[in-house]
């Protein structure tokens, strides 16, 4: 048998002509050759190595391509109706701004703001507003989704009831609510008469409900405990009315993805019903009441189009809202400089508010 056959029945028939020549050289290179052929045999499994890596990232950043270009259209939303807007407000709110750019005061204007009585008096509206409004709020629509949650005939119909202020036209629905607080026509007013009781000014009522209830005892009370406007309570009797629905239907959400489970174990070791809604109900509902808690106080802080429907920050400034502020400075006034200050001061004032909200729940809300 000769040397390539030789060769060819040991290492098999497809093995390449060079590496034969090399490995029958002289004795002496014997061993290199093998080295040579050891070195070639690890080298073609390294190449195919990187070809495969450079395959794989190709195929990644194609995925990662096209992943940008189908959020390109969304992202150039966002830039050029979102942050684009904000950071040209604050450039506005840092100049004395007559449709241009008049001059450059930096901070002045913040300082301004943050020196305005009318200012401060105007977030203390706000925070009072938001202080009666989400617990009223919130506090209703946890009762009112608990009971639709019940097995109760027609709750569908209830359920549309009271969805249906939240997506009624906000300026139509104020426009009518004003109407019945009318001091004249109103039937809030004829349902007083009814009652033997005097009629109520309502939205024209600077005075505190305080004071007014003080009044028919003929108490007179300090100026700090005239208590929040008849004006402002009117107001927002009307916005609990409108976002009431909504919070349902969030709060029925979070009803039905509590385990019936626990329920039923609950109750074969004798929970009643105030025990379960204590220990299972208000617990496991702590996420949903956090969110909706967020969404409330924001809202609250925001509040504008209903206000200025209804009373136009009236009487006198008793519902005068930061929102009410900013507008009537940027459009009676046009103080556009000075306007966008005090939105931005609004918003760290809102950004705070959550942030606080946040660390405060941190250890409270349950999320399994």
């Amino acid at each position: 048998m000769n040397s390539e056959s030789a060769l060819g029945a040991r290492f098999g028939s497809g093995l390449e002509p060079e590496r034969v020549a090399v490995c029958w050289s002289d004795p002496g290179d014997r061993a290199e050759s093998r080295n040579g052929m050891v070195s070639q045999t690890i080298d073609k499994p390294a190449a195919l190595v990187r070809q495969q890596s450079a395959t794989r990232l190709w195929r990644r950043l194609r995925e990662i391509g096209l992943g940008y270009l189908l959020l390109a259209p969304a992202l150039l939303i966002l830039l050029v109706f979102d942050i684009f807007p904000l950071f040209y407000g604050l450039y506005i709110s840092m100049c004395d701004w007559r449709l241009s750019c008049v001059k450059f005061v930096g901070a002045d204007n913040y300082v301004r703001a943050l020196n305005d009585p009318a200012m401060w008096h105007a977030l203390g509206i706000t925070a009072t507003y938001s202080f009666l409004t989400v617990p009223l709020q919130l506090g209703l629509a946890l009762l009112v989704a608990y009971l639709l949650f019940q097995n109760i005939r027609g709750k569908s119909a209830f359920r549309v009831a009271f969805f249906l202020p939240y997506v009624t036209s906000t300026v139509a629905s104020a426009a009518v609510w004003a109407y019945l607080y009318s001091p004249d026509k109103g039937l809030f007013n004829n349902i007083l008469k009814t009652l033997g009781l005097p009629p109520l000014k309502w939205l024209g009522e600077p005075g505190g409900v305080f004071q007014l209830v003080a009044n028919n005892f003929g108490v007179n009370l300090p100026n700090w405990a005239d208590g929040p406007s008849l004006a402002l309570i009117a107001v927002l009797l009307y916005g609990s009315w409108v976002f009431l629905g909504y919070d349902v239907a969030i709060f029925l959400a979070g009803l039905g993805n509590i385990p019936r489970e626990l329920y039923d174990a609950a109750k074969v070791d004798g929970a009643s019903g105030w025990a379960l809604f204590r220990h299972i109900t208000f617990p496991l509902l702590s996420p949903t009441t956090f969110f909706l808690l967020i969404l409330t106080v924001i809202g609250t802080f925001q509040a504008f189009n209903h206000i200025y429907v209804m009373t136009l920050g009236g009487p006198g400034d008793a519902t005068k809202t930061a929102s009410i502020f900013i507008f009537e400075q940027l459009f009676q006034f046009n103080r556009y400089g000075y306007s966008a200050a005090l939105s931005f001061i609004l918003f760290f004032v809102i950004l705070l508010l959550t942030i606080a909200q946040n660390r405060a729940a941190k250890n409270r809300v349950v999320y399994e």
